[in-house]
C-alpha cells in the first residue's frame, strides 16, 4: 500500500481517538490514553513513508496467524487496515488476551530489538493489510532515525503505563464486574448498532474472555449464560450483541445510562 493511503487511514484513526479524549475516569474506560494512538500515526509523514517503504505488503485471511509465541523473531510488522488480538499460553496452558491491535499499530517490535523470542501471539480477527519489515532493515532505519526511535520508546512507556495502571485497578474488581468492563469496551472500540442491539465486530472464544478478566472459561460461561437469561446481552459462536448496556454499567457501579 502507498504511504498516502497508509497515512489517511492512520490519521482517522487517531482522530476518533482524540475526539473521545477526557471523559472518562477509569483506567479501563480512557480514550485519551496515549497508548491508543498508534505507532505510525507519532511518526512525521516523511518518516511514515520512508519507513513503509523499507518493508513488503502482505495479506492475512480472519483467523490466520501472523505471529507465533516463541518463535524467532525475523520481522516486525505494521498494520494498515484490519484488527488483530495479542495472546499468550502460560506453561500450565492458560491463555490470556493481551491486547487488540489495529490500523497504525506496530506488532513485533519487542522480539526485533531484544533479539528474544516472540513474547505473544497476533492472529487476525479480520482480513488484514500490512507492511513487513525485516529486522535488519528495521534497526538500521532506527540507527538513522532518532526522532522515530524517540516515538517508539513512547509508545513502549505508554502501553506500559496503561497497563500498569489496568492491573492496578483491576485487582479492585470481581470477575463479575470485570466482564462487564470488558463488554463496555468492545462496544465502544468494536461495537455495531444493530436492530437488536450494539454487536461486538471482533469474534472472541469463551476462553480468550477468560483469559481477559483472569478468570476460568466455566467461569465466564456462568456469568454470560447469567447475563443472557436477564436479556442483558444475546450470545451465538464467536458473536455477542449487548442489550442493555445500562445494566453492565450498573454491574461496575457507574450508574444506569
Amino acid at each position: 500500500m502507498r504511504g498516502s493511503e497508509a497515512s489517511a487511514q492512520v490519521n482517522t484513526g487517531a482522530g476518533m481517538t482524540a475526539g473521545t479524549a477526557g471523559r472518562r475516569a477509569h483506567a479501563w474506560d480512557d480514550d485519551g490514553f496515549d497508548d491508543r494512538v498508534p505507532f505510525l500515526a507519532r511518526i512525521e509523514k516523511n518518516d511514515r513513508v520512508a519507513l513503509l517503504a523499507t518493508g513488503r505488503p502482505l495479506r492475512y485471511r480472519p483467523r490466520s496467524v501472523i505471529m507465533h509465541q516463541d518463535e524467532p523473531s525475523t520481522h516486525v510488522v505494521l498494520l494498515l487496515h484490519g484488527w488483530t488480538k495479542v495472546t499468550a499460553i502460560a506453561a500450565n496452558g492458560y491463555e490470556a488476551l493481551l491486547a487488540l491491535r489495529g490500523p497504525g499499530d506496530i506488532i513485533g517490535e519487542g522480539a526485533a530489538l531484544s533479539g528474544r523470542h516472540r513474547a505473544a501471539t497476533v492472529t487476525a480477527l479480520e482480513p488484514v493489510e500490512a507492511v513487513a519489515i525485516d529486522q535488519s532493515r528495521f534497526t538500521a532505519f532506527l540507527a538513522g532515525s532518532p526522532q522515530v526511535s524517540l516515538q517508539l520508546l513512547g509508545l513502549a512507556t505508554d502501553r506500559q503505563r496503561s497497563t500498569d495502571r489496568r492491573r492496578l485497578e483491576w485487582a479492585a474488581l470481581t470477575v463479575r464486574e470485570r466482564l462487564a468492563v470488558l463488554l463496555l469496551e468492545l462496544m465502544r472500540t468494536h461495537g455495531s448498532r444493530t436492530d437488536e442491539g450494539v454487536e461486538l465486530t471482533i469474534g472472541l472464544s469463551q476462553q480468550e474472555f477468560a483469559g481477559s478478566v483472569g478468570s476460568s472459561r466455566e467461569a465466564v460461561a456462568r456469568l454470560l449464560k447469567d447475563l443472557r437469561a436477564k436479556q442483558v446481552v444475546v450470545t451465538r459462536r464467536r458473536r455477542i450483541v449487548v442489550l442493555r448496556p445500562d445494566v453492565l454499567r450498573r454491574i461496575i457501579g457507574e450508574g444506569s445510562a
